[in-house]
């Protein structure tokens, strides 16, 4: 095997660890969006279902006023809780990490089987940096995921969630 060969293989090697990263952590923020989501949505429920039920007593004999200020005082230490999370910025973060996550996936992918049997290996290496770049990039800016939101990405790719058609048959 010439120099030429060997390091064509080697960076091969590395656009695969790129790819496989990269889809792992976007399946992980991908879920992580998802919990956020959820935790958002239940929250604004729980908290505008209290405001109503507290702004309802409030104008009827339904509960005393003292019970219907507790129920007022519940409603709005829930709406700071949701400011204080941010579950709607931080489901978005995590979206859009992993949106950055499978372009990075796809454009390894199209390097390794398109261009890096045809390109000069130096070109080679210098689109491997600039991925590795972009990876290192947006792991620096991507949110931390929970556990269970790797454990469900995990499981997502376990299931071929992540798998084209065209590499099923192959």
């Amino acid at each position: 095997m010439d120099a030429d060969a060997g390091r064509r293989d080697e960076i091969r090697k590395e656009l695969e660890r790129i790819e496989e990263s990269a889809i792992s952590s976007a399946q992980t923020q991908f879920s992580s969006s998802k919990q956020w989501r959820a935790i958002n949505l239940a929250l604004g429920t729980i908290a505008a279902a209290l405001a109503a039920i507290a702004g309802a007593a409030g104008l009827t004999d339904v509960l005393s006023i003292d019970n219907a200020a507790i129920v007022a005082l519940a409603s709005a230490a829930l709406t700071a809780v949701m400011t204080t999370l941010n579950a709607s910025q931080r489901a978005d973060q995590s979206q859009s990490s992993a949106n950055a996550y499978l372009a990075l996936a796809g454009d390894a992918r199209v390097v390794r089987t398109v261009d890096l049997p045809y390109v000069p290996v130096d070109e080679a290496r210098a689109r491997l940096d600039e991925l590795a770049g972009r990876r290192n990039a947006i792991s620096e800016t991507a949110p931390v995921a929970a556990f269970l939101a790797y454990r469900l990405g995990q499981r997502n790719l376990r299931k071929g969630r992540q798998t084209y058609a065209v590499d099923k048959t192959q």
